[in-house]
């Protein structure tokens, strides 16, 4: 399986916000076991994806800035960024389908 890319409070502006891509952030702590099934499903994607789509991982507990920007309170959260927007939120683990139906339809 491919690797996200790791995002930190001091590169989350250029792996983002400045991605000519859509960007895809799992927003979870190493401790959050649903937010493993995310980042795993995510993973899954990136092969498929990842020429189009620019995902990325950060975890809230090591990283708290970024999460407290966005009103990270209830993990696991993936935000949807296009052109440097926030565009949408998921809260929650959702099916696969229903990720690559998301990331098609913004694409679109």
């Amino acid at each position: 399986m491919a690797e996200l890319i790791t995002v930190t409070d001091e590169n989350f502006e250029e792996t983002m916000l400045r991605s000519d891509k859509l960007a895809v952030l799992d927003f979870g702590a190493e401790w959050c076991a649903p937010c493993k099934k995310v980042h795993a499903l995510l993973k899954e994607l990136h092969p498929e994806w990842g020429d189009k789509v620019a995902m990325g991982e950060i975890d809230i507990a090591v990283e708290p800035k970024t999460a407290q920007r966005y009103g990270i309170i209830n993990i696991p959260q993936v935000l949807f960024f296009k052109n440097g927007q926030h565009i949408e939120t998921i809260v929650g683990v959702l099916p696969k389908a229903k990720f690559v139906e998301k990331m098609k339809n913004h694409l679109s």
